[in-house]
């Protein structure tokens, strides 16, 4: 455990780098959305870049081209393949996103803290996404549909994750809510995550019930004493950064940490890991597959 305590510090500060503090989106986006459809017709050119690979999957799906994507591991729509990558979502190259001209520059609520004062200094306009909900980003979506003319593309989306929540509430109709411990891991640490967080709201709409309550942030640092006494049913841990070498040091820290045993979710086997692709910290279109998965999870 010492190792795991030195590296917490580590991965808080990692992960307020993933995370950042949230805030609503950008008032120029809400009063370009709130002009209607006529009003984007009389717009000049867009030229959008997607700092992060969720908004490039979005701008996909709106059908909408883009001219910068960022630089990622992770495979972005072909639809941009050809274009210029401006680096990481929470560093990108601020040269180089100038030399694009861009008129529009997305980014996410959950890097707003930390990117909001870069994208001022480089005298450039930032709108941030709040993603951090299924709810939240639907209501992204369609703020995104009216700006960019795209109402239709946007309705058929949300349509799509409104059917697999009606069809997740008859599944779970009338069972009891399992209790459930979130760990989202980064190399050489881990956080516990509320139900404020992404995944925790994902959790919440899947029907379980996050073992930590009454919390304001995203993540806290893990007290497995605490944990215990709370005793969830099922322990899902969220690997990101190097998701192979995370996922190794969860199981070491399982094996090595005799605490671990007297957990029930253990004890019944009901410890699961969560793929990186489909469980992210800010939400995507990944979430109809998600909630399947984490469904099947809760209520095997």
């Amino acid at each position: 455990m010492s190792n795991w305590r030195k590296g917490l510090s580590a991965a808080i500060v990692l992960l307020l780098l993933i995370t950042g503090c949230s805030a609503k989106a950008n008032t120029d986006g809400t009063a370009a959305a709130n002009a209607g459809p006529e009003a984007v017709k009389t717009q000049p050119e867009h030229r959008i870049i997607a700092t992060t690979v969720a908004a490039a999957e979005i701008m996909d799906a709106l059908e909408v081209d883009l001219v910068g994507i960022p630089t990622s591991y992770k495979e972005l729509p072909k639809r941009y393949a050809s274009l210029p990558q401006i680096g990481n979502p929470m560093s990108p190259n601020m040269e180089l996103v100038k030399s694009l001209d861009p008129t529009d520059v997305l980014s996410v609520t959950t890097l707003q803290y930390d990117l909001e004062p870069v994208f001022k200094n480089a005298e450039i306009e930032a709108s941030f996404l709040d993603l951090t909900s299924l709810d939240k980003m639907n209501e992204a979506i369609k703020m995104l549909g009216n700006i960019y003319g795209r109402q239709k593309q946007a309705e058929a989306i949300v349509a799509q994750y409104d059917k697999k929540l009606a069809e997740i509430k008859q599944r779970i109709a009338g069972k009891p809510s399992p209790s459930v411990l979130i760990l989202l891991g980064v190399p050489g640490s881990y956080l516990v995550a509320t139900e404020n967080s992404y995944i925790g709201d994902l959790v919440k709409l899947a029907g379980g019930r996050n073992v930590i309550q009454g919390e304001k942030v995203e993540y806290l640092a893990s007290n497995t004493e605490y944990l215990q006494q709370a005793n969830p049913d099922v322990i899902l841990r969220a690997a990101h950064g190097m998701p192979e070498e995370v996922v190794k040091m969860f199981d070491k820290e399982f094996k090595k940490n005799d605490i671990w045993k007297h957990f029930d979710a253990v004890k019944n086997n009901r410890v699961y890991d969560l793929e990186e692709r489909l469980f992210g910290t800010t939400g995507n279109l990944a979430a109809i597959e998600a909630l399947d998965v984490v469904t099947n999870m809760l209520y095997p």
